[in-house]
């Protein structure tokens, strides 16, 4: 059975997934972490930096976004429907509690996707 990736921490600039630190901003699978997370600008999330998680198969139910330490990022207006259209529901929060979500539906054995920025 594949462990799954729960997030043990995180403080600005860092996150802790099973005991490993990051400290650039990642999207992570149940199972399987993307670290350098680049988006075509860097506090604005478009449909095309998401590519990695639509594209995925199956694909993932929900999207967990992490916006920053302080919720700076900001999610393009088009994002949220075009998710929907992959059948992708989008929650986007603050990084701290967006850690908190993910792990919750990790748990809850949910097709999930996290994306986290991890400052601002």
């Amino acid at each position: 059975m594949v462990s799954l990736l729960m997030i043990d921490s995180y403080q600005f600039g860092e996150i802790v997934i099973n005991g490993k630190k990051y400290e650039s901003d990642l999207i992570i699978f149940p199972e399987k972490i993307i670290d350098n997370w680049w988006r075509k600008e860097g506090h604005k999330v478009y449909i095309e930096d998401l590519n990695e998680i639509v594209k995925r198969e199956p694909t993932p139910e929900v999207l967990v976004l992490g916006t920053g330490c302080y919720g700076l990022v900001k999610v393009q207006s088009r994002v949220k429907t075009n998710l929907k259209s992959y059948g992708i529901e989008l929650t986007a929060r603050p990084t701290r509690e967006a850690c908190q979500i993910f792990n919750k539906l990790l748990l809850s054995r949910k097709r999930i996707a996290g994306a986290f920025h991890l400052t601002c």
